[in-house]
């Protein structure tokens, strides 16, 4: 007779330990692997801040900020809410807007005129017009394709079922990825956006190594990213466990 155990869950683990960036390495467009351009991410009252006090302006540096290693399976989990600053000569859509990216490359590995890695994006949205729909914890992908209700979608953000929140609210996300197979998105404990089979392919991303870039490939790993846009957001309690 053979007896079935429950597999042991394992501990979270702290990627933020709430002093300072150890661990996470920067990279900014236009900028080389590991230099934090105008001190872009800083860290105030236990959180990450991404802040533009020390930009004369955007200029095209959308920047992300990476844990120093990669992930295959895991549950992420985070809070983040937005600030007040915003960059005016930065793009429109990127006003009240961020994201955590995963399954991405490593930052060593992204071009210094790469203007964004080859990932697949939990994106954070809050409220731009008081009363119209604006949901967070939707998916983007640069420079990936995913699998939504059985095919294959050719839209570069799908929408989640979230509610709107307004742009000084904090907010409790979380990913569950499962290496190629199958993510979750979740917001405030609920689950709002379900995809599958992240694989390199589509565009957005720019200026890249076309020997990284081999559509297709399954993404069964990769490195998690902090989005800089040239909208000022706040991160806590990054947590996670590998499944």
């Amino acid at each position: 007779m053979l007896l079935s155990f429950p597999r042991e869950e394992k501990e979270w683990t702290r990627l933020f330990n709430g002093q300072n960036l150890e661990g996470w390495v920067p990279k900014i467009h236009r900028h080389d692997v590991g230099e934090n351009y105008a001190n872009t991410f800083r860290v105030e009252n236990g959180q990450i801040l991404v802040s533009y006090a020390d930009y004369a302006d955007f200029g095209e540096r959308y920047g992300h900020l990476f844990y120093e290693k990669p992930f295959s399976s895991f549950h992420l989990k985070w809070e983040y809410r937005f600030t007040e600053e915003w960059l005016t000569d930065a793009p429109i859509y990127t006003y009240r807007n961020s994201g955590v990216m995963f399954h991405s490359q490593s930052p060593e590995s992204i071009l210094k005129v790469q203007d964004w890695p080859i990932s697949v994006e939990y994106q954070m949205l809050a409220e731009e017009k008081e009363g119209v729909s604006r949901p967070t914890g939707n998916m983007c992908s640069p420079g990936t394709d995913v699998f939504f209700e059985g095919e294959k979608d050719p839209r570069h953000c799908i929408n989640s079922t979230s509610p709107t929140f307004r742009w000084d609210e904090w907010v409790k996300a979380e990913l569950i990825v499962y290496r190629d197979s199958i993510i979750h998105h979740l917001v405030n404990g609920d689950t709002v956006l379900t995809y599958t089979q992240p694989q390199i392919g589509g565009g957005v991303a720019n200026r890249f190594d076309p020997e990284i870039k081999i559509d297709g490939a399954p993404l069964s790993s990769g490195y998690i990213g902090l989005q800089s846009e040239g909208q000022g957001v706040l991160f806590r309690e990054i947590l996670i466990r590998e499944l």
